[in-house]
């Protein structure tokens, strides 16, 4: 697929309201949602969709709306997309059938719309009445993908509390990090201080994605996206509608700053505590 040219990358993030439990519909929604906004931009090198898209925050609805990827009707329509405005997609998250498993899976598709792995959500949130633990499981890695020569780490939800997974992936060469996200929107200040946080302490483009909207308990979705320079500016963002988020970026300039300000050089082999 070639190398991209690094001055001009250009990101788009599609923020929706998932109906929950109806995953031909959230499909039919996301479809219309990537075209409209896709045409409006002239298009993208890369897009990103919200966490568990398909189906809505309700971990009880997993079950029924989880799919095989040999017959996934989500992932066929994003290939579709994909091969036709040529953009890269990084698929927020679907509920992926693994035998008698079930994962909070990322998929990965190319421009050609070649699948080209999965991330399964690492940490599963399953506190103040969530249980999403009691029905998938855990993935087992990080999982950073080289797309054109842009490496990007990917992280779901949850998983932005926990830094050492973003370390992680700056240490392992991250340009680009995202997380796509069902967020409520009870907890507005740890999303806007943890997702800037991450993009500042790593030095990395940050694509901090969530879904807007009603919850089945009434409950709502944050709806508050946005995507991030290296050092936590808000290049665009949204709050509570549906559409688009649209950033071009310049990894030249974010390498530029990383060897002015040499980060990863200063962290210690250890820090094991002293207690006095």
């Amino acid at each position: 697929m070639g190398t991209l040219e690094k001055e001009k990358v250009r990101l788009l993030a599609i923020q929706m309201e998932s109906v929950i439990g109806e995953r031909k519909l959230n499909i039919d929604t996301v479809k219309n949602l990537l075209i409209a906004e896709l045409e409006k931009y002239g298009g993208a090198d890369f897009l990103f969709l919200p966490e568990v898209w398909t189906a809505g925050w309700e971990p009880s609805v997993f079950p029924n709306c989880a799919e095989e990827v040999e017959n996934s009707q989500s992932i066929d329509m994003l290939k579709k997309i994909a091969r036709q405005y040529s953009v890269n997609i990084i698929g927020g998250s679907i509920i992926r059938k693994e035998g008698e498993n079930l994962y909070n899976s990322s998929p990965i598709i190319n421009r050609g719309g070649e699948l080209l792995g999965f991330y399964d959500k690492n940490h599963l949130f399953s506190y103040y009445g969530c249980a999403e633990g009691e029905y998938i499981t855990r993935g087992d890695s990080p999982v950073m993908v080289n797309i054109e020569g842009i490496n990007i780490g990917i992280t779901i939800c949850y998983d932005i509390r926990f830094p050492e997974i973003y370390r992680a992936y700056r240490k392992a060469g991250a340009d680009i990090l995202v997380n796509m996200a069902a967020w409520g929107k009870s907890k507005k200040i740890p999303w806007d201080s943890m997702t800037t946080s991450r993009a500042v302490e790593n030095q990395t483009y940050m694509v901090a994605l969530t879904q807007t909207g009603l919850l089945a308990n009434g409950d709502e979705n944050l709806g508050h996206s946005m995507i991030l320079d290296y050092q936590g500016n808000i290049m665009d963002e949204i709050n509570e509608k549906e559409g688009g988020i649209y950033a071009e970026i310049n990894l030249h300039k974010m390498y530029e700053f990383r060897d002015k300000c040499k980060v990863l050089d200063d962290i210690k082999d250890s820090y094991e505590v002293k207690i006095i």
